[in-house]
């Protein structure tokens, strides 16, 4: 399969609500990083760290949670999607939209790393709880 379809097939398992599926390209060496700023910022490795440290906190934290994607690049070994995310904040009942983009990495024939780029200040300002809802 090419790389280009095997994130495609992500992306095809996110629009599902299929977290297994959205994982299966993640092998324990993969590396994925949350860009610095976002709530869950960090580089998690394996499927597993992904998991609980991303998608349950995401799902923990946002009703309708969504990753809309717009545009996939092919770039060889490295495929890019941009996108929009949007929600809304379980506590603060706030909702968001920010544009980004996650550029996926492979190396001999799997995927080696995840790297999210979002505008990040819509969704921590969703979440902030110290001032008034609008």
């Amino acid at each position: 399969m090419a790389n280009i379809d095997v994130i495609a097939a992500h992306y095809a398992a996110s629009d599902r609500g299929d977290l297994e599926g959205m994982l299966a390209p993640l092998t324990p060496r993969t590396r994925w990083t949350e860009a610095a700023g976002f709530p869950y910022a960090g580089t998690y490795v394996g499927p597993e760290a992904v998991r609980k440290n991303v998608f349950e906190a995401i799902g923990a934290d946002w009703d309708g949670y969504t990753f809309t994607l717009e545009t996939l690049h092919d770039a060889g070994d490295a495929v890019i999607g941009v996108g929009t995310y949007s929600g809304t904040h379980r506590a603060t009942g706030r909702s968001f939209s920010a544009r980004v983009a996650h550029v996926w990495s492979f190396a001999d024939g799997t995927l080696d790393s995840f790297e999210q780029f979002v505008d990040s200040a819509t969704v921590v300002a969703a979440m902030d709880q110290s001032t008034e809802r609008s």
